[in-house]
């Protein structure tokens, strides 16, 4: 991951402690809730609170360095991994999510079948499963069974 601070000057945002902290963190905790990234960040900061941290995740988002994912039944999520066409694959037991790259590369990789109009250029996908550790299966046993 960049240096936060060339990240954040390169977006033109001013770099402060705690927007480095957050975009620090989450570079390696991807997929984190709020709540996560202030108890992360409060671990090098000593103190954020929730606000500033849902603020620098606005700043951050608008200027395109991270992602929000919103997953039905879960707190947002948030992620720097943006700018590509990935997906995401979603424990419904634990919660784990993790990236899953598009098959055809290209945004949007599915198009609705009536577009009513709308000039769709994303397509949001979530795949919805049990993780190696929920379901007992590890990624070997997975790959032997196709």
């Amino acid at each position: 991951m960049p240096d936060s601070a060339a990240t954040l000057r390169a977006a033109g945002l001013r770099v402060t402690k705690p927007r480095q902290a957050v975009l620090g963190w989450l570079g390696e905790h991807p997929h984190a809730t709020v709540e996560a990234i202030a108890a992360g960040v409060r671990e090098s900061l000593g103190s954020v609170s929730i606000q500033a941290v849902y603020d620098v995740l606005a700043a951050c988002g608008d200027a395109g360095l991270v992602r929000r994912i919103e997953l039905s039944g879960h707190p947002a999520r948030f992620e720097r991994r943006t700018g590509d066409n990935h997906h995401h694959v979603v424990c419904r037991r634990c919660g784990r999510a993790e990236d899953v790259d598009c098959v055809r590369g290209e945004a949007p990789c599915l198009a609705p079948h009536d577009r009513r109009g709308f000039a769709v250029d994303e397509a949001e996908i979530v795949f919805w499963g049990l993780c190696p550790d929920c379901s007992g299966v590890s990624d070997h046993h997975e790959e032997l069974a196709r």
